[in-house]
């Protein structure tokens, strides 16, 4: 019988307009971040098993080209709360609760990229 194929990991790729900005970003947000070693532009950020890449895109227009990642974490308030924190540009709203069992909050970054940040609404 074959073997199940899984997947483990995802890793969208997002464009940015200035790598090594948006690398101070996301490091001011949390995340580890790394620059690929090679000529490209492009980037590396993590944390725990969330990852995305970034591409510098001399062409990136945020009001045509810009991406939307939702983040499953496990306290959206906690990170909430981190992000505001942080000094980190852009627009962040107010956590809330969703009628689909989410307590979720969005931030938009200076490149246009909208980020969904979600954890389950505790029983109660």
């Amino acid at each position: 019988m074959p073997e199940e194929i899984t997947f483990d990991r995802i890793a969208p790729v997002v464009p940015v307009r200035d790598l090594d900005a948006a690398l101070d970003r996301y490091r001011r947000l949390g995340f580890t971040v790394r620059p690929y070693a090679g000529a490209d532009r492009y980037g590396f950020v993590d944390r725990d098993r969330i990852s995305l890449h970034l591409t510098e895109w001399a062409e990136h227009d945020p009001a045509r080209t810009a991406a939307t990642v939702y983040l499953y974490v496990s306290d959206a308030d906690a990170v909430h709360a981190a992000w505001a924190g942080s000094g980190v540009e852009g627009r962040l709203g107010e956590p809330a609760d969703t009628p689909y069992g989410l307590r979720e909050f969005a931030f938009v970054d200076p490149d246009g990229t909208l980020h969904r940040v979600g954890s389950p609404i505790p029983p109660g």
